[in-house]
Formats: C-alpha cells, sequence, structure tokens
C-alpha cells in the first residue's frame, strides 16, 4: 500500500469518525467516489489504523441501521416540496 493511499485512509477515517459522516459525505469532502472511501475505510484503515478502523466501523455500523429512516424523510421531503407545502 503507498504511503498516499493510507495517508487517504487516515484522513477519511478521522472525518467520519469526529463528524459522524457518511461514506457519500466524506467522498464529496475529499473529492473521490464512494467506492474509494469504502476500499479506504474498510480494507486499508484496518491494517493502518486498528483503533481508527473500530471508530469508522462503528459509524459506518450506526448509518447503515439509519439508512432506511433518512431515505424515508428525504422522500417525504421531496413530495412535500412539490406539492409547495413549508414543512412546518
Amino acid at each position: 500500500m503507498g504511503l498516499f493511499t493510507e495517508e487517504r485512509a487516515k484522513q477519511l477515517g478521522t472525518f467520519i469518525a469526529e463528524q459522524g459522516a457518511t461514506v457519500r459525505q466524506a467522498a464529496k469532502r475529499f473529492s473521490v467516489g464512494k467506492s474509494t472511501v469504502h476500499v479506504d475505510v474498510t480494507r486499508r484503515l484496518r491494517t493502518a489504523d486498528r483503533d481508527l478502523y473500530d471508530r469508522v466501523r462503528a459509524v459506518l455500523d450506526e448509518n447503515k441501521r439509519e439508512r432506511h429512516l433518512r431515505g424515508g424523510i428525504a422522500t417525504k421531503e421531496k413530495y412535500r416540496a412539490a406539492r409547495g407545502e413549508d414543512g412546518d
């Protein structure tokens, strides 16, 4: 593993762990693809920094458990906006 990819994995992991960010948010913030983020924080980070990997894994697991809720809220807001409601 190259030094650049290891460092990127640590930066992505730190961002996700500290911000409670999703893979999509991390990808946007660091201008990389979602697949790159996923590989970096699930494979490369495991060997580069196990403690950080464990913290990131906890955030990713929580995001996965809540994913269906966020999707439902987003859909609800989408249709509310289409009807012209203000959301209050």
